[in-house]
Formats: structure tokens, C-alpha cells, sequence
């Protein structure tokens, strides 16, 4: 029988280590088995980045290029690789979007993803601080405040220190919430706050840090901790305890982060301090989608991280599986004058599609009449409302459409904002207006009386019984018994309205004039954020040009009154198919539409005219990518021109400096003419004078 070892007997020197030779395992030569055929499921630069596993690594992923898909992916090859599913750390901006995650990767894997962490930064925070808050002088068994919480704490304090009972109007809890909020997540003090965000209130800086000082002390005095303690309570943790950063290192040693670009200094920081160990990180995001910085997300995060972490592996997402090709040029032209960027190139296979469209209009009116009749156009066409969108980049510029809208029983619900006619601001100035066409209105008489300094409801019934009980209501107004500074006040409001009542006075004209009258009461009901009410009442003031009648803007704006409020989303009644989406262009992030229309791209409004610092400008051309990333299909782009601009006395009558040197063959122009006044050499010669 022949042996299969052979023993050689050899003389040893003890003097030398002796060496065991380890043969060859040849199963580590060969492939190795997956149940995914990861190479099938992904494009070239998905599999790389799902692939790639250690040491940091940013994916740079293009609007409607996979990401979520890539993420799972790569969680599924990590634990077929062997590894231990308690190492994945999964950090998302929302719990539902990491539930999402987990919950995909373990459709792939059979259930054995369910010891993967996942969840948003302060979930993840309070599971670390349950653990070792000890440390940092407060007790495990802490309460967290959720936002009402903070405020109600924050106006506890703000009434302790007396600060209001001041004859000056002190900032709402709110907005000190607010103040003092994105202190904490940009890691600045409230005065740089306030200069660069809140420049209106800076004459309370010193009351406003006291404010600060004493809600800092009052939660610790009683184991409190509001959102963003979670953050800076576990960036501190980090920083202070070695030992406890070490062990949380090695227990996640594969972070991953989505959304990398709207995470802010202190979140950068904390991912920074948990990976110290293995520098094991990957980063997903896009440069070009980073518009949150009124929150405190910083776009630098996402440039800065190949410094954060040396060595940095870049892999680039940029096959889009969204939108057509014509609107993938659009975006990448957009985005290709940005001062800087991470370079990309969007493309697709789906080649053919509709070219974008760059619609000029005479007027705002011309503009919603445009996309109403548009909107019923596609619709006939087949496609449905709800795969229908107008973006928008502040609320109030989707007033007047919601007007056309509503008279074309168009149904539609609206993000990022109220209806106009909802807001408190504007619904006081109808107020005034209601009760000159129609004096018995005693509804529009309260609201009105209320707003009056020193009246209340008692008040207002006596002077209304007054006002309403004979003929020539505002003349009895002005005639009112009243004593002190409430006749003073009511008479004010009698000129006004004697004014206002001019016959000859255009809607428009009334509008102003009211406005006028009203604006000091708008600062001293709305101090926190009047310079934004304000603007909205100019725009509702030009929407008004279109009418010689007062009855009829009363008509229109009562046509459809709000029936239903959720949150920041407002509707109409919805019909069988369902209602069209009006929309922020932040809020519409992360969505998609068959069709697209991106109103009021007119240089002075997007960008506006307030933003004139470069990183202001660098967002707003951000904010229009992200819009023209929104279309599936179709996209239309559409701009007013011949508007006057109040507030600054210009004319705003040219495109967005975003689109203005976009080649013809990308972005086609269009002009709206009326259907009976066609004619063809005017119509060449407003071509040739717009370009």
C-alpha cells in the first residue's frame, strides 16, 4: 500500500525557527459561487461600486441612475462574501428609505439581512446614546423632545426672561427654534445665523443667545435632548471618549451613507470619527442634487470627502434609467457651467424623445394659459394627470396658474406651500376688498376689525354693530364713538377703505393701496418672516392686472377655496384620475412625471434677484438641474417677460442665466401668440429681436 505522506527525517537547528509550509488551497482559486449574478442585475459602474468593498469609496450618482438598486446590491454581495451582516452600518435621511433598503437586500437574500443597522443619523445616534450617555454626565434613560417639544421649552424660557412682555414684538418660538436649530447643524454660532439667514432680526442677538444659554441648561438640568443634541451629544461622544469610538469602529466596519450631499458639517464629522478604525466608508450622492442648504446640508461635504478620507475610490453612475436623451443633454448642458462640479455625463438608451421646450410669454397670464391648455392637450393625448408636474421654485410663483387651473377644472394638489388664498397674509387683503364690494359681509368685517391694535372679539362685535347698523358702512366707521388709540386705529382704517373705494381705481390699484395700508400691520403680526409675506402680496399685486373687476378677482379667488390641509399639501377634490401635482422644486426631489413644466425661469426670479453671492447662484442652477431630472418624457420650460420687479424697480424680461446660451438644438424656443393674431413676419421678427 503506498502512503500518501512521506516523513524525511532531518537534523534540526535549534537555533533557527522552524517553518510549516501551508499548501495551496485551491478553492480559493476558483470563482466563487454567488446566488445573484450580481453582473446580469448591474450596469458596468453599478457592479464596481456594488463590488468594491474595502476602504472609502464615493459613488457619484447621477439623477435617475440607480443608486438605491446599487446599495442593496452591494449589501447582498458583502454578506455572501462572508460578512457579518452586524458590521453594515446603513445611514439614510429617512427611516423609511433604510426600512426600504433592508427590506430589498433581504428579498435577495432570504432574510439574512435582518442584523444590517440601518436608519437615519439620529436613530442611530439615540441607539449609541442609550448606551453611553453615563459618560457624558446625563442619564441613559433621557427624554427626547420632538419639535412642538423644543418650542413649548424654548417659549417656557423666552416668558421667564420676560421677553414677552416687550412693547417690540420678540421673535416667535418657531423661529428661535429654528435659530438655534441650524446653529447646532451647521456648527456656527446664532449670530451667523442670523447674519446670513435672518438679517431682520439681528437686533435681538443678544436676547436670542441668552435664550439659547438657558435652554442648553434647562435640558441638561433635566436629562432633555432635542433632535439635534442627538448629533452633538454623539459627535461629542466620539470625540471625548476614544475607547468608545474605537469600539463602535470595529463593530461597523462598512459604513454607508446615502444622500451624501445634503448631510451637513456635523454629520460629515460623525462618519468621519466612526470609521477612524478601517476608513471603510462609501459615500453615495450627487453634487449636482445638493439644494438644502437653508437646512444646513453643505454641497462642500461631498467635494471634500476625498480629503476627508485619502485614497479615495471614485465611481461615477451616469447611465440614466429615467429619462429620454433629449432631456438628459438639457441637464448636462445646465449643469456643465456649474464653477464646480464632479464631471458627469447623463445618458440613456432610450435616444429618441421629445426636444425640451423654452417657452417665452408675454405675461404671467400667458404663461398659465399655456400650461393649462397643454395640461388638457396630454391629457387627451393619454397621459394622466398624475404623471403630470409644474415645478416651481418658490410658492407664491404658482399663484395665478392655480387660478387658470381651477377655471379649467383642473384638479390639483400642491407641495412645498399653500394655496395663496390660504395664506394668513392674503386672505387679510381680500378681507379689506370683501367688505367694500360687499358691506353686510360681517365674516370679512371681524378678520378686518382683528387685525386693528387693541381690538379683540368683544371689541370688534360693538364696532361692528356700529358699522352695520345703517347705510354707508365705511362712513360709519370713520363716525365710530371710540375712545383713545382704538378710534385712532379705526379711523385709519375708514381712510383707507374711503380711499380704496375710488370707482375709478382699477383692481390692481386697490390691491396696492391696501397692501400699503397693511404692510405695517403684516410687520407687526409677522415680524419673523414679513420680508417673505411681503413679496408674496407684490406678486399677488401683478396676478391682479389681468382684471377690470373687483367682483370678478373676488370671484376667482373664491372659485376654489381649500377643502383639506395635510401637512404642507394642499387639495382639491380629486377625480377619478387622479389630481396634477404643483410643486416646490425642493419638494419634488426623488419624484418623477411623464411630463414636467418649470415655470417662471426669468432671470430676476430664478435665480431671484436677492441671490447674488456664488454659492447662492451655484444652488439655484442646482435646483434647475434637478428640476429638468424630474421629466420622463416631455419638458417644458417656460418664462414671463415684461415684469416689473417692485422692489428693485427692473424689468424682468430675459430667461434664466441658466438656460440663456443653451444651444437651439437642445432647447427649442417657442413663443405663445394668440390663435387670431397669427401672423408670420411678426412672428420672425419677435424671434429675431428675443435671439
Amino acid at each position: 500500500m503506498t502512503s500518501h505522506y512521506t516523513v524525511r527525517n532531518v537534523e534540526r537547528d535549534e537555533s533557527r525557527p522552524e517553518k510549516y509550509m501551508l499548501r495551496s488551497d485551491a478553492e480559493s482559486h476558483r470563482p466563487r459561487h454567488f446566488t445573484i449574478d450580481y453582473k446580469h442585475e448591474l450596469n458596468p459602474s453599478q457592479y464596481e461600486a456594488a463590488t468594491t468593498r474595502d476602504g472609502p469609496v464615493l459613488v457619484l450618482a447621477g439623477a435617475g441612475s440607480g443608486k438605491t438598486r446599487t446599495l442593496i446590491f452591494r449589501v447582498a454581495r458583502m454578506i455572501e462574501e462572508g460578512i457579518d451582516p452586524a458590521s453594515l452600518l446603513l445611514l439614510t435621511f429617512t427611516r423609511r428609505a433604510a426600512e426600504e433598503m433592508i427590506q430589498r437586500a433581504e428579498a435577495l437574500m432570504g432574510g439574512r439581512c435582518d442584523k444590517v443597522t440601518g436608519g437615519t443619523f439620529h436613530s442611530f445616534a439615540n441607539t449609541v446614546l442609550r448606551r453611553y450617555a453615563s459618560l457624558l454626565g446625563f442619564a441613559n434613560a433621557f427624554t427626547i423632545l420632538d419639535r412642538g417639544d423644543s418650542e413649548d421649552a424654548i417659549n417656557l424660557i423666552r416668558a421667564r426672561l420676560g421677553l414677552d412682555k416687550k412693547a417690540r414684538r420678540f421673535p416667535r418660538k418657531q423661529t428661535i427654534a429654528e435659530i438655534i436649530s441650524l446653529a447646532a447643524n451647521k456648527t456656527t454660532s446664532v449670530a451667523e445665523v442670523l447674519d446670513s439667514q435672518f438679517p431682520h432680526l439681528f437686533s435681538e442677538l443678544d436676547d436670542l443667545s441668552r435664550i439659547e444659554e438657558y435652554y442648553r441648561q434647562y435640558k441638561r438640568e433635566r436629562s432633555l435632548l432635542d433632535y439635534d443634541d442627538l448629533l452633538t451629544h454623539l459627535r461629542e461622544l466620539l470625540r471625548t471618549r476614544p475607547e468608545v469610538a474605537e469600539r463602535l469602529s470595529h463593530t461597523y466596519r462598512y459604513i454607508m451613507v446615502d444622500e451624501y450631499q445634503d448631510t451637513n458639517r456635523l454629520q460629515a464629522e460623525i462618519v468621519r470619527l466612526l470609521a477612524h478604525v478601517h476608513d471603510n466608508v462609501m459615500a453615495v450622492g450627487d453634487d449636482a442634487q445638493s439644494i438644502y442648504s437653508f437646512r444646513g446640508a453643505t454641497v462642500r461635504n461631498i467635494f471634500e470627502f476625498p480629503d476627508l478620507f485619502p485614497d479615495t475610490k471614485v465611481i461615477k453612475l451616469e447611465e440614466n434609467y429615467r429619462s429620454t436623451q433629449p432631456i438628459l443633454d438639457l441637464s448636462n448642458e445646465i449643469i456643465l457651467q456649474a464653477k464646480e462640479r464632479y464631471t458627469k455625463n447623463l445618458f440613456t438608451k432610450k435616444d429618441s424623445g421629445f426636444q425640451p421646450a423654452l417657452i417665452e410669454a408675454d405675461s404671467e397670464r400667458y404663461q398659465s394659459r399655456f400650461v393649462a391648455q397643454k395640461l388638457l392637450e396630454l391629457r387627451e393625448e393619454g397621459v394622466p394627470l398624475t404623471e403630470m408636474a409644474v415645478l416651481f421654485r418658490s410658492s407664491f410663483h404658482s399663484f395665478d396658474l392655480e387660478i387658470e387651473l381651477s377655471k379649467c377644472n383642473l384638479p390639483f394638489v400642491k407641495r412645498g406651500g399653500f394655496k395663496f388664498i390660504e395664506t394668513t397674509h392674503v386672505k387679510d387683503v381680500l378681507a379689506h376688498l370683501r367688505v367694500l364690494a360687499n358691506p353686510q359681509d360681517a365674516v370679512s368685517w371681524h378678520r378686518v376689525l382683528l387685525l386693528l391694535e387693541g381690538v379683540g372679539p368683544k371689541s370688534s362685535d360693538k364696532i361692528l354693530s356700529h358699522v352695520l347698523g345703517g347705510a354707508d358702512q365705511v362712513q360709519r366707521l370713520a363716525d365710530y364713538p371710540g375712545r383713545g388709540a382704538v378710534k385712532t386705529e379705526v379711523q385709519k382704517l375708514a381712510a383707507a377703505l374711503q380711499t380704496v373705494a375710488d370707482p375709478n381705481l382699477q383692481p390692481r390699484e386697490q390691491i396696492d393701496l391696501i397692501v400699503q395700508y397693511y404692510l405695517p400691520i403684516l410687520k407687526q403680526h409677522h415680524r419673523d418672516d414679513y420680508p417673505k409675506r411681503q413679496k408674496d402680496l407684490e406678486h399677488f399685486s401683478i396676478i391682479t392686472e389681468r382684471y377690470r373687476s373687483l367682483n370678478r378677482l373676488l370671484s376667482d379667488m373664491a372659485l376654489e377655496p381649500p377643502n383639506s390641509s395635510v401637512g404642507d399639501v394642499l387639495a382639491t377634490d380629486k377625480d377619478e384620475e387622479g389630481v396634477l401635482t404643483l410643486s416646490t422644486i425642493h419638494s419634488a426631489k426623488g419624484l418623477e412625471w411623464h411630463s414636467v413644466f418649470i415655470i417662471w425661469a426669468v432671470e430676476g426670479r430664478f435665480p431671484s434677484l436677492y441671490n447674488k453671492e456664488d454659492d447662492e447662484l451655484e444652488e439655484e442652477r442646482r435646483l434647475m438641474y434637478v428640476a429638468a431630472t424630474r421629466a420622463k418624457e416631455n419638458l417644458f420650460i417656460s418664462y414671463p417677460i415684461n415684469i416689473f420687479d417692485r422692489a428693485t424697480g427692473m424689468v424682468l424680461s430675459k430667461p434664466s442665466r441658466f438656460l440663456e446660451d443653451i444651444p437651439r438644438r437642445i432647447l427649442k424656443p417657442v413663443f405663445l401668440i394668440e390663435e387670431e393674431d397669427e401672423d408670420e413676419d411678426d412672428w420672425r421678427q419677435r424671434r429675431s429681436r428675443a435671439w
